[in-house]
């Protein structure tokens, strides 16, 4: 082979591996370049330390816990993963700075270059950046390895919790390039730039703007903001000179502020934040922008924008059947399309930060969010959340650093969790927990703290603004109408504390039916789905009548795997979702909180899956957003019936006959007909 022919070839292996980045059509004079790196990595354990360790080829997001937890083992894989991969760094990036974006490597992640470490980061849920500028290579190819870390550890968080640490690197990396002076990426992983908005009247608003800055001297360095309205039209904008070479302040006004008012009218603004050199852009932020008023009230609950806003959702896990938590925003889009279809207004994102794509997801449509740092306890299982150990201390701020201000700017956000379920055997947490919430009311004092214990009394209460509580009457112990005594008994000793149900729920599996109304034990492996429904019809019935409760979240949007579990039709899954794992079944409850949250119309038969009866006398109970619902059996017109005040319809004392029975409901919502029907076999 000739020699040109040789370099030709060079060249075009090295932009063949690059194709997916398309690194070498980076111009030197382009400002900031966000680069998806997530193809081509390639992953083994680090145990294997073999000459040539078997290697597969991996996509971020991963995770090696995927097919393992669903074999419902407890001791699921918790070790030390290295994932490598080669990037060729164009020479037109010379005078460019270069930064590593992770947005979640779960739990302890170790960077090396080129063989040389670079940093290490502790926490899998809260995004960290490095720059590798003076690390790489112009002109060839480098070489990125990332040893990541599941293990138990007693200075990271979670310590132990209802769910599973799912290890590898599970969510997007992304390579950003820069001009020399820059707008800092390095600021806990934020956007480097805060956005404080602030309502003066129906006519006027002002934004406070932070920019945090790397530049190597001011001079002729100027920052820009526009403020765009939703049809990206610039409505404000205003530009200041850098005198400061680590951040730069700025305020903005606005007239006529369009609020961003939940669901009823989730509307967004973009913040376009420019550093400018002598007249051209060098590099630029975009942040999301809303402008909203809250409080809480101890009586009154929730108020959004000056009026009362009813604030019940989810709980929500990220993980899905089959990928664990290295999800898509395919799958992200998709839960929360759930979300939308149940009618939620608000939604707790449990029990750590989620990824970026779905604070943006929560923006857009409206949702009220409470976001939590894993600082989780044992709730009713052994264990210690807390150890009052600084190297642990120092991890929890950390994340909570993290988590605010890599968050900071997302309107949907309205509280901030500290903690989930701590218990008072070990290390007394609640001096410390005040600590936290020091820090955290410092970082962003426009925010309320919260916090969800499961500890009747007052041992938390003055640890945050305010606080929830999680309760199971009906499915651990109790009956289903308790939390209503419990709530009414918890204002009346604390009535100037705002309180939430962060969560309550029951088991229930789709596949498993029963005809009479005995309590199934909650630690067996059958959780009929009805015994479920009742659940929930009964605890939301107390719930809603008690607006002083100021969010009610049902535990949980979708079954989630928990290791530990040994419980319901699988073991490692925790069955209490609205939906199935793989999110291919909806239960009964999900629709009656359709019916109850959302107005669409709906029309829809309970206790449909349960196909095989021995009862000859049975009811037929409906949920529609109709106020009448006709019914047929076998083709035989029955009464109908007006929804009571639940969306809910019932026929009592239904007769079927031995064989198949055709079940038929209709009804009429602004002249649409609604029809629903399901076929029930009647054996001996």
């Amino acid at each position: 082979m000739n020699k040109p022919l040789s370099k030709y070839l060079y060249f075009f292996l090295l932009l063949l591996i690059n194709a997916n980045y398309s690194f070498a059509q980076l111009g030197a004079n382009d400002s900031r370049k966000v680069v998806n790196f997530n193809s081509d990595w390639k992953f083994h354990f680090a145990y294997d330390i073999r000459k040539q360790p078997e290697k597969v080829n991996v996509t971020l997001p991963h995770t090696w816990n995927a097919e393992d937890v669903l074999k419902g083992k407890a001791n699921y894989t918790r070790e030390a993963g290295i994932y490598e991969k080669s990037f060729f760094v164009s020479e037109s990036w010379k005078n460019k700075r270069l930064f590593l974006y992770f947005e979640g490597a779960n739990s302890v992640a170790s960077v090396l270059i080129n063989g040389h470490f670079i940093t290490e980061h502790k926490g899998g849920y809260t995004a960290f950046c490095i720059e590798i500028t003076d690390r790489v290579k112009l002109g060839e190819a480098n070489n990125i390895q990332v040893q990541v870390s599941n293990a138990s550890r007693t200075d990271v968080l979670p310590l132990c919790g209802d769910f599973n640490i799912y290890g590898g690197i599970h969510r997007p990396v992304s390579l950003l390039v820069t001009s020399k002076d820059c707008i800092s990426p390095l600021d806990y992983a934020s956007s480097g730039v805060y956005l404080t908005p602030k309502v003066l009247s129906d006519q006027a608003a002002t934004v406070g703007i932070i920019t945090k800055l790397s530049v190597t001297g001011t001079a002729g360095l100027k920052l820009k903001a526009d403020i765009l309205d939703a049809g990206k039209t610039i409505v404000s904008s205003v530009t200041n000179s850098i005198t400061n070479n680590k951040q730069c302040k700025q305020t903005i006004s606005l007239k006529q502020p369009h609020l961003w008012n939940g669901k009823a009218n989730p509307y967004l603004y973009t913040v376009n934040i420019s550093l400018i050199r002598n007249g051209q852009v060098i590099d630029k932020v975009t942040q999301p922008l809303g402008f909203r008023t809250y409080h809480i009230d101890a009586d009154k609950g929730f108020v959004l924008n000056g009026k009362y806003l009813d604030l019940h959702g989810v709980g929500f896990h990220e993980d899905v059947e089959g990928k664990a938590s290295a999800v898509d925003s395919a799958d992200l889009n998709k839960d929360m399309e759930l979300i939308k279809e149940i009618g939620a207004t608000a939604i707790r994102l449990t029990h750590y930060p989620h990824g970026k794509y779905f604070y943006d997801l929560c923006d857009r449509n409206g949702l009220v969010v409470w976001s939590e740092i894993p600082f989780v306890g044992p709730g009713g299982y052994t264990g210690a959340g807390y150890l009052k150990s600084p190297a642990l201390e120092s991890q929890v701020r950390q994340v909570l650093t993290e988590m605010i201000r890599q968050n900071y700017n997302h309107p949907a956000i309205c509280f901030w969790g500290l903690f989930n379920e701590l218990k008072l055997d070990h290390d007394d947490p609640v001096p410390f927990l005040k600590q936290l919430n020091e820090l955290a009311k410092k970082e962003d004092p426009n925010r309320l703290t919260t916090a969800a214990t499961f500890l009747d009394g007052s041992q938390f209460n003055e640890v945050s603004d305010v606080i929830a509580w999680n309760k199971y009457y009906g499915w651990y112990d109790g009956e289903f109408k308790q939390i209503g005594s419990w709530a009414d008994k918890t204002h009346h000793d604390y009535p100037q504390k705002p309180f939430a149900v962060s969560e309550y729920g029951a088991g229930g599996s789709p596949f498993k039916h029963v005809e009479n109304d005995d309590k199934p034990d909650a630690d067996g492996k059958f959780h009929p789905e009805e015994w479920q429904t009742r659940y929930h019809e009964v605890n939301w019935q107390e719930l809603s009548r008690r607006p002083f409760i100021w969010g009610k979240f049902v535990w949980a949007l979708a079954d989630f795997g928990s290791s530990i579990r040994t419980e319901g039709d699988a073991d490692g899954i925790n069955d209490k979702g609205l939906v199935t794992y793989n999110r291919a079944v909806k239960k009964d409850a999900f629709y009656f909180y359709k019916a109850n949250w959302n107005k669409e119309p709906m029309l829809y038969i309970v206790d449909r899956r349960n196909t095989v009866r021995h009862q000859q006398v049975t009811a037929v109970k409906v949920y529609s957003t109709a106020p009448n619902v006709k019914l047929m059996v076998n083709g035989v017109v029955i009464n109908g019936v007006k929804t009571d005040d639940f969306r809910t319809a019932v026929w009592d004392n239904i007769t079927l006959q031995k064989g198949k029975n055709k079940i038929e409901v209709s009804s009429v919502i602004d002249g649409k007909l609604l029809q629903d029907s399901c076929e029930w076999k009647l054996e001996n």
